[in-house]
């Protein structure tokens, strides 16, 4: 009588059928957001770019250079900490555009990326600016949003509307958008303002964004942080 041999035991529990494949462990949305900052950075910028040349060829009506654009190691009460000054790289292309421009003088770019500072929280706060002096604000605060708005990726999920937050008498303009990015669709608010000296688009993405259903954006809620932000980024030159 040949030899018995006990069953020898499975390492892993219950065998599986040939070419099983263990399921793919579910996407981290925290994870996703430091793949997707990067490429809504650019974006951002692109919203900027070009964007003042709206005027015709007067050389006068600029108003003085009083107030310029800073960027500060915190903004919304040290909800944020700085992450990148992109102004000498991401800005270089703002200003370039600008120079020249019809409705822009001595223009200077200030463009920054904004962590979380909580420790474990991740997010953005992306700032798009220039400084100088600068005519036609209001054309050139809504064509920073078309600007986003004329990129492939993004789709405009809420058009712009005008706010004046607080007791402040200054329009913000704010839309709320859809960007597929990291293989994620992201939906996240972008507001803009523009005065004679200083203008940016301003855009905040957080953990929530990844798959959030556009009337879920508190958009009125983010043009108050937006003008809380140009109140602490706006300088006196001194």
């Amino acid at each position: 009588m040949p030899q018995q041999y006990p069953p020898q035991a499975q390492p892993y529990g219950t065998p599986h059928p040939a070419g099983w494949q263990p399921p793919p462990p579910p996407k981290s949305r925290v994870g996703l957001i430091l793949g997707i900052v990067g490429g809504v950075v650019g974006l951002v910028v692109l919203g900027s770019v070009g964007l003042w040349v709206v005027g015709t060829q007067s050389t006068g009506g600029f108003p003085e250079a009083e107030y310029k654009l800073a960027l500060p190691e915190t903004v919304l009460d040290g909800e944020y900490k700085l992450a990148q000054d992109l102004s000498d790289s991401e800005g270089r292309q703002v200003e370039e555009e600008a120079d020249g421009a019809f409705d822009a003088r001595d223009v200077t770019a200030a463009v920054a990326q904004y962590a979380p500072a909580k420790e474990g929280t991740e997010g953005a706060l992306i700032v798009s600016g220039m400084y100088g002096r600068f005519k036609n604000t209001d054309a050139a605060r809504d064509n920073m949003l078309k600007g986003a708005a004329g990129v492939s990726s993004i789709k405009v999920v809420v058009p712009p509307e005008d706010y004046t937050p607080g007791d402040s008498e200054l329009t913000i303009s704010c839309q709320v958008v859809t960007q597929n990015q990291a293989g994620s669709e992201i939906t996240y608010p972008m507001c803009a303002w523009a005065d004679g000296n200083t203008g940016a688009s301003v855009a905040e993405l957080s953990v929530e964004s990844v798959g959030q259903d556009a009337s879920e954006v508190d958009v009125e809620a983010f043009a108050e942080r937006t003008l809380q932000v140009r109140s602490e980024l706006r300088q006196p030159i001194s």
